[in-house]
């Protein structure tokens, strides 16, 4: 009665805020990770009364587990569970730590005569223990902990049987134990807020788990997001942010959103995400308002951090490479209390490392991440989580054009000054509430604290630099960015004659206060040679003696409301269909600076956003899709004059075909999209620190995804994209037909591991990949390239008992190449050199 009570209130909380202040808040949906599946819905309601009796008279009725027996095997252990009614259960493989292997047993409940969880101390040989106990209210957690490496674990399934039954023995082997996950994740909540699986979604979503981040070592997002097809980086606007384009859009100023278990960081720039505490990265492709509000067309990007789980582990690791590299970190994680009913996770980090940049500022960088579960009751939780990420580096704006090519220079060249550095903060502070009504109806309810602030050291910042000679001007610029978000939303199952559906409904709130000082002395120009530069020539002024060039506040509120129903037509055809109300005011308020005009500015837009998707799987493997989808973003750019621009509307349709191969271990997604983009914001060649709008831009392409496991201990990423992506409307006529900047034709991926599974070397594995991106234009008119690359990687790799070592060699040939650009004359950013990373960890 009480968590009733509770979840009451907070619907209260949610619907007066949108009576009497539906201009003070909005949020994007939030896309949870509890499941919610298309499968094993209640018998159909033809009656209204039925429907609405339906959570009482029509649940699902859990499978009982009544008994478990333990057989032991020679390489390993059956655990058998009885069952009652002669029913089968259909356990799921769960990543555990180097020595213990996990399988949940969805939709059952443990009842086990005269006990809450079975446990048995040392088995068989090899075989710490194993434990079975009930973590939610209709899931069994089976445990099995070895001695040394991950058991090899068979979960088998057995009625009870009655007076007059034969014994007819066991009934269908489901799981076997895996030490080594695979790269295949088989569901994904970011497409469409419910944890469906990726074959059942007519939606283009790709997953980057933890375990090809752990193989590739890798050290950003943008370099493990090189293994998913139609994404280029874009640069970092000299370390403020990400900027992450998928599709052709999300370059430059207007970067693709980053979200952070669903919640965004609202404002002028996102910061940089610590990828070493995250789970996975989960990316949506296409123009889907419907979920998130306010996106570029080309998708989204959701970064899923570390959870709590039920079984404890500690892992230590110890990272060191080139240039002085030197990062240590910690994962701890188990249960608080005796019951398992509080769970708490603790992921922490410090790097260090040089500047191949020639910089003389080193990259300092903290970050932690504590989180913790509560498990109220069987059938509500609370989950609590912080996330803080302090990072200290050179303030790099790349390096500059020359001629229509990138300037001939060391990748160490810097174009501003060697000792310019930024310092920024990052703070994410929430918590998100989940209560079951039963079995069919739950209730979600979240908040989210997202603050985000940097400030510069006196910088030289390049402009005009087409030759040798690049004028510089010495400026300033503090910027802070705090985000409150709050969401309800309801997900139901329930069935309309002989069709399924899972309804999706919620109303979210954003308000954003962003700020920006910009210091600019733009009456002492420093001029320097690319080719032999002298940066003392202008004596480097104070901060105190910069004059104000612009000072400016935008205060956001957002209000999303939205409904969603995936309904099931028939077995092999599923139709997912909604659409979401935005409404969003901004106000900005300028000092009046000697540059710009003081005064406040009002902009106000509105928007319905549709989505429409089908999926049709003529076999169980094989699905083949289509979608429609619409997408809505009010600009937070301004023009010269401090006026707001316009919101940019996008839509697209795309069709493709997934596949699951090998006994549904690879996933393979083929699809070809259209895209198209109005009223688009991007730099002002005139004028960089903003914005002008430039019509219409149009991205057509196809793209080919492949990730799973080929055989045991073979495991394979890989990507291919063909992407047309140009100006199809301007103000400029020179530009129309330009394709658009830092946007390859064709790009692709491959990255593949093998680790020895018998015999001495066992645990030994080898890695190799590529990374492939046809020539770039480094702006949108097209005037200057900033070129191709092809990169090779490699790995070697030895896992042994609770032990990991790894070498990973990056930019096997040394090639000078550039990453990304940030759409004009400078931010131009040059990719690291030869660098090798080692590793070692330990798990207990």
């Amino acid at each position: 009665m009480k968590s009733i009570q509770f979840v009451y209130s907070l619907l209260c909380f949610s619907a007066l805020s949108v009576l009497v202040a539906p201009a003070t808040f909005a949020n994007e949906a939030i896309s949870l990770t509890q499941p919610t599946s298309l499968k094993d819905f209640d018998r159909p309601a033809t009656t209204v009364k039925e429907w609405l009796a339906q959570g009482k008279e029509a649940q699902a009725i859990p499978i009982k587990v009544t008994g478990v027996r333990l057989n032991p095997t020679a390489t390993g252990i059956e655990v058998i569970l009885t069952t009652d009614q002669g029913k089968t259960v259909q356990p799921e493989t769960r990543s555990g730590s180097n020595t213990t292997f996990l399988s949940e047993i969805p939709n059952a409940v443990l009842a086990l005569p005269g006990s809450s969880e079975f446990r048995a101390e040392n088995p068989s040989k090899g075989i710490q223990s194993v434990t079975v106990t009930q973590i939610e209210s209709k899931v069994i957690l089976v445990q099995v902990v070895g001695d040394a490496a991950v058991p090899i674990v068979v979960v088998k399934t057995e009625p009870a049987l009655t007076a007059d039954e034969p014994d007819t023995g066991e009934e269908e082997v489901v799981v076997t134990g895996d030490r080594t996950p695979s790269y295949r994740v088989p569901n994904s909540s970011t497409a469409t807020g419910t944890d469906t699986p990726i074959l059942e979604t007519p939606f283009s979503v790709q997953v980057i788990p933890k375990e090809v981040i752990r193989d590739q070592q890798a050290t950003s997002i943008e370099e493990a997001l090189q293994n998913v097809s139609g994404i280029n980086y874009s640069g970092s606007d000299g370390g403020r942010t990400t900027n992450i384009g998928i599709r052709g859009f999300g370059n430059g100023d207007a970067s693709t959103p980053i979200l952070r278990d669903g919640f965004r960081q609202y404002g002028t720039f996102q910061g940089i995400p610590e990828i070493a505490n995250l789970e996975q990265i989960e990316i949506l492709k296409g123009p889907s308002s419907i979920l998130y509000g306010q996106i570029e067309p080309g998708g989204i990007l959701n970064l899923v951090l570390k959870k709590p789980r039920p079984e404890p582990f500690y892992e230590l690791e110890l990272q060191v490479g080139s240039r002085n590299q030197v990062q240590p970190r910690i994962d701890f994680n188990g249960p608080l209390t005796a019951d398992g009913k509080v769970l708490a996770r603790l992921s922490a980090l410090y790097k260090h490392e040089d500047s191949f940049r020639g910089f003389d500022t080193s990259t300092n960088r903290f970050a932690i991440a504590p989180s913790l579960t509560w498990k109220i009751s069987d059938r509500t939780k609370v989950d609590f989580s912080l996330e803080y990420i302090r990072n200290s580096g050179p303030a790099d704006f790349g390096i500059t054009r020359f001629g229509t090519g990138v300037a001939p220079i060391p990748r160490n060249r810097t174009i501003n000054n060697p000792d310019d550095s930024i310092t920024s903060n990052f703070l994410s502070l929430g918590y998100t509430f989940e209560h079951e009504f039963n079995d069919n109806w739950k209730i979600r309810n979240g908040f989210r604290y997202l603050r985000y602030d940097y400030d510069y050291s006196v910088l030289a910042l390049p402009f005009s630099p087409n030759d040798a000679e690049v004028t510089r001007f010495y400026a300033d610029q503090d910027g802070v960015a705090n985000s409150y978000s709050l969401y309800t939303n309801v997900v139901g199952k329930f069935s309309t004659g002989s069709i399924k559906h899972t309804l999706t409904a919620g109303v979210d709130l954003n308000r954003t206060d962003n700020r920006i000082l910009t210091l600019f002395d733009i009456f002492n120009p420093s001029t320097i040679n690319i080719f032999d530069p002298d940066y003392n020539l202008v004596p480097k002024p104070l901060r105190a003696d910069l004059p104000p060039f612009a000072d400016a506040s935008t205060i956001s509120k957002r209000l999303g409301v939205y409904i969603q129903d995936q309904v099931q037509l028939l077995d092999n055809l599923i139709f997912v269909a909604g659409v979401r109300y935005d409404t969003i005011t901004q106000k900005t308020t300028n000092i009046q600076t000697d540059f710009i005009d003081g005064g406040e500015t009002t902009q106000a837009d509105s928007a319905f956003t549709p989505r429409f998707g089908l999926i049709y799987r003529p076999i169980e493997q094989v699905a083949l899709f289509a979608n429609y989808s619409q997408s809505f973003n009010p600009s937070t750019s301004t023009s010269f004059l401090g006026t707001p621009l316009g919101a940019e509307r996008g839509e697209g349709f795309e069709f493709g075909v997934k596949t699951e191969l090998l006994n549904k271990k690879l996933l393979a997604t083929l699809s070809y999209f259209n895209i198209t983009k109005n009223n688009v914001a991007t730099s002002d060649p005139d004028f960089p620190l903003f914005s002008i709008p430039v019509g219409q831009q149009r991205s057509q392409g196809i793209e080919l995804d492949v990730s799973g496991e080929i055989l045991p201990g073979w495991k394979v990423i890989g990507s291919y994209a063909y992407i047309d992506a140009k100006v199809t409307k301007d103000t400029d006529p020179t530009n129309i037909g330009k394709r658009l900047s830092g946007v390859a034709e064709h790009s692709m991926s491959l990255w593949t591991t093998y680790e020895i599974q018998k015999g001495a070397l066992k645990g030994l594995g080898f890695g190799a990949g590529l990374n492939y991106a046809g020539d770039r234009f480094g702006d949108v008119a097209n005037t200057f390239k900033i070129g191709d690359y092809l990169i090779g990687n490699a790995a070697i790799f030895y896992t042994r008992d609770r032990y990991r070592f790894a070498l990973n060699f990056k930019n096997l040939t040394n090639a000078n190449y550039i990453k990304g650009s940030t759409g004009n004359e400078g931010g131009i950013e040059p990719g690291e050199p030869f660098t090798v990373i080692g590793s070692f960890s330990v798990k207990f």
